[in-house]
């Protein structure tokens, strides 16, 4: 008998300053690190998808958000031979204050930093596919937040069983 599928949904935070992008490098499981916009999972405690964001940003961040756009754009994996599916909303942050002050307890996030567009994408290369193409398509050419339910979907099937034989396939 196979494991139930795990199935999580994550919240990530485009947090702007002028033109630049907060994005957060995470050091994970192995040694592995890559950088990301702030955000993560929403738990049932949280009471709100937004609730959940605005509470790892802060976490994250030090960030405090007073209000968010969108979603932006949704992302789907599906890592079926893994044993877990994944729906990720990305929201913009429209009002925020505070200083970087991370204090992250899943002691994943280690530095906080506002980047311009160009840099942050290059800092997006070591980042799943799911992570780095939707929001550096977003970076490259901003669209507009679309009303609830008309923002723009990225779907991927992560294939493999293990990280060693992971590929990854954008599906349209």
């Amino acid at each position: 008998m196979s494991e139930p599928l795990h199935e999580w949904t994550v919240a990530g935070g485009l947090v702007l300053r002028g033109d630049e992008v907060l994005l957060v490098r995470n050091v994970r499981r192995g040694g592995i690190e890559d950088w990301s916009t702030p955000g993560g999972v929403i738990d049932a405690a949280d009471a709100t998808l937004h609730a959940g964001l605005t509470r790892e940003v802060v976490e994250e961040t030090g960030i405090v958000v007073r209000e968010w756009a969108g979603p932006v754009y949704e992302v789907q994996a599906d890592a079926l031979e893994l044993g877990w599916r994944m729906r990720c909303e990305v929201h913009l942050a429209v009002a925020h204050d505070g200083d970087i002050a991370i204090d992250d307890p899943d002691g994943i996030v280690v530095e906080a930093r506002f980047w311009d567009r160009a840099d942050a994408c290059r800092h997006l290369e070591a980042c799943p596919p799911w992570v780095r193409e939707p929001l550096a398509e977003w970076l490259r050419t901003p669209w507009p937040v679309a009303e609830p339910g008309a923002h723009r979907v990225f779907r991927y099937d992560v294939l493999g069983s293990s990280r060693a034989d992971m590929r990854v396939e954008r599906r349209e």
